[in-house]
């Protein structure tokens, strides 16, 4: 299973991925005798089985466990390297560790090791097409699966998805296979049950049972396309991939992660619902791979202050930070500060909605984005791409220079120092040659602007979608805002190569 947070530090910390550790742990338990006159009964609770077994032993033929050899790469000390750096900068060492290293040779330098994992995965057609997750299988250079009657089949990879953790591979042995199917028409509702199967830990064909404990789960990182399901049926590692079932033996989600500050299942486990499942798969058997459009820009959620901030009534929607050389965006027109408010006619509601919707779009397709700029809405035809593997590496990453420039800072308001951008300062941060924006320079620690996050050498593009070309203009935002009733202003700051928005208080500025 994969880790993750509550938070995005927390979660990151306490969730637990794919792999064979733990220990067995035995608990001493104590029963009460029974009185011998009187038989024990057992009654099902309103609208629960008596027992799964039924569904278990239905359901079980379909499951498999899933074994993985994989390359790892390791450097010439191997895993000594982590008991070597305890001793890091005592008197003699670092050159011991020179000598040692001259000696090695070649062995010093990075080489491969073979690896192993587990999961599980499970049938979803008779030809031998089988669902796991993509970090079960990530890196494989040999997979096995392990059938409920004991027989270990190879397969071959057919395709993956890292952005929602399913991959597809395939049986390459011959024959009919038994298989489940997804459940896709009917609404889960929080409290039903749900029976997950798998290998946890190695112990294959394990069933566990619990309930749907919420839906619509966010975890964030590399799942921007995924709303999971969250159940308490114990998920444990070896577990991803693995089926989690309805009532009527459906498969209504993917294993894929659980909450755990322990290693071990805490009863939060998350799984990948079948609808997004269904149709992921189906673009994996049938072309490898799945496409999903792309705009090339970079969006925040609308927050309260943002809305607050331009005197906006409603709070919805996606704010475009960057837009990138190049990208779609660009070429239709879409830019900084534009607020998208709906896709194809469909509302947003957050930067995730946002992300969504557009990876749905067919790449080299039409359609029509409805923005907000200078507080009017505009429609805007764009013409979407194909998402690439690595969007990220499409946007320059921070170069070493801070940004800063040469020149004098002048004194600002808000308790910080600025100057204009030159060419120098607009190359290192990676803007256009004609981009506006003030280089800050010093920052006072009890500043708005300090507490908003802003440090010196970022750049200050815009306040409230004004381009800043002087310290003055900067003045001029402020004092607007401030005529207008508002505590807060909209800044548009460069940090690095990425640009993203604040809202720094301004009643709070010494001059008040």
């Amino acid at each position: 299973m994969k880790w993750f947070g509550i938070s995005k530090q927390a979660l990151a910390a306490a969730v637990a991925g794919a792999g064979l550790t733990g220990a067995l742990v035995y608990v001493p338990q104590s029963f009460q005798q029974a009185d011998a006159k009187q038989p024990i009964t057992i009654e099902a609770p309103q609208g629960a089985p008596l027992s799964f077994a039924d569904l278990v032993e239905r359901v079980s033929p379909a499951v498999v466990s899933v074994n993985v050899v994989s390359e790892q790469e390791v450097s010439g000390m191997g895993n000594m390297e982590q008991f070597f750096d305890r001793f890091r900068g005592l008197p003699g060492f670092d050159d011991y560790m020179q000598e040692r290293e001259q000696e090695e040779g070649e062995d010093s330098q990075p080489r491969t090791r073979e690896a192993r994992s587990l999961g599980s995965g499970f049938f979803i057609s008779d030809q031998g097409y089988i669902v796991t997750n993509n970090h079960v299988v990530q890196d494989a250079t040999e997979i096995e699966v392990v059938l409920e009657d004991g027989r270990e089949l190879e397969a071959t990879l057919v395709g993956t998805d890292p952005q929602t953790d399913l991959a597809v591979i395939k049986v390459t042995e011959p024959g009919k296979y038994p298989y489940v199917e997804f459940e896709t028409d009917a609404e889960l509702r929080r409290g039903d049950w749900v029976v997950a199967l798998g290998n946890p830990f190695g112990l294959g064909g394990t069933a566990t049972a619990g309930i749907l404990s919420a839906d619509g789960r966010e975890l964030g990182g590399d799942s921007p396309y995924t709303d999971f399901l969250q159940i308490d049926a114990a998920i444990n590692r070896g577990n991803s991939g693995g089926p989690t079932f309805d009532l009527h033996g459906r498969v209504v989600g993917v294993n894929t992660a659980i909450f755990s500050p322990t290693g071990g299942s805490v009863g939060i486990g998350f799984a990948i619902p079948a609808e997004l499942a269904v149709e992921v798969t189906s673009a994996l058997i049938k072309d490898g791979k799945v496409s999903r459009g792309w705009l090339g820009v970079t969006i925040q959620d609308v927050t309260d202050d943002m809305a607050e901030a331009q005197g906006l009534a409603e709070v919805r929607g996606a704010i475009i930070a960057d837009v990138n050389d190049e990208s779609p965006a660009r070429k239709a027109g879409l830019k900084r500060g534009d607020v998208i408010l709906s896709v194809n006619g469909r509302d947003t509601t957050d930067a995730t909605s946002v992300t969504r919707m557009v990876g749905k779009l067919l790449a080299g397709s039409k359609n029509e984005f409805t923005v907000l700029r200078d507080g009017k809405r505009q429609k805007i035809s764009v013409t979407v791409g194909e998402r690439p593997v690595d969007p990220n590496a499409l946007v320059p990453s921070s170069r070493d220079s801070s940004g800063s420039s040469g020149g004098d800072a002048e004194e600002g308001p808000l308790g910080v120092s600025l100057r204009p951008l030159d060419s120098t300062a607009r190359q290192a941060l990676g803007l256009d040659e004609d981009e506006a924006g003030l280089i800050i320079g010093d920052i006072d620690n009890d500043s708005p602007l300090y507490e908003a996050g802003l440090r010196p050498g970022m750049a200050i593009l815009s306040a409230s979608y004004i381009p800043l070309k002087s310290v003055k203009d900067l003045e001029k935002a402020i004092d607007e805002a401030k005529a207008k009733g508002r505590d807060k202003i909209l800044l548009a700051v460069r940090n690095g190569q990425r640009t993203q928005f604040v809202t720094p208080e301004i009643t709070s500025s010494s001059e008040d």
